[in-house]
């Protein structure tokens, strides 16, 4: 049993089965996207009891019990500001890799609300974009801790 985006499911998937596949395939969630399957592109993040995670590499009963929440779940104060500045900055080019970077950096901000560009590009260097929007990415980070500061 799972608790997704604030909902309990009941999956029976393959022993192994990544929650990338549970989510995708099983339960529709189609925003986390498989990229790399080995935890180095970001694209597949979701957050865990608030914690940005691979979940390419996380297995089901692994989080059993834990929240779960994917893009498409994605309501904290955090998330909203760092959709607000995404959509403000148009950061997306092709989009593949924004639910990731978008999860990430909502994770960042619930962490360290105020962000220097140094803390920025640590936290976000796990998410790789094939379109190079990173300069735009950490603008839209830093506006999103501005929003949160303006407590949007």
């Amino acid at each position: 049993m799972l608790k997704v985006n604030g909902r309990v499911v009941e999956v029976d998937v393959p022993d192994g089965m990544p929650l990338l596949w549970v989510l995708r395939d099983e339960l529709k969630l189609t925003g986390t996207r498989y990229g790399c399957g080995v935890a180095s592109c970001g694209a597949c993040t979701v957050h865990v009891d608030g914690v940005p995670v691979r979940s390419c590499v996380t297995l089901p009963e692994d989080v059993e019990g834990a929240e779960i929440t994917t893009i498409e779940g994605l309501a904290t104060r955090e998330g909203r500001a760092v959709q607000q500045a995404w959509a403000e900055l148009n950061v997306v080019q092709c989009g593949y890799c924004q639910s990731g970077q978008i999860m990430s950096a909502a994770g960042l901000l619930a962490e360290n609300g105020e962000p220097d560009t140094d803390a920025i590009d640590d936290f976000m260097a796990g998410n790789v974009c094939r379109c190079a929007t990173y300069q735009r990415v950490r603008a839209a980070v830093t506006r999103a801790a501005e929003l949160l500061g303006d407590d949007i």
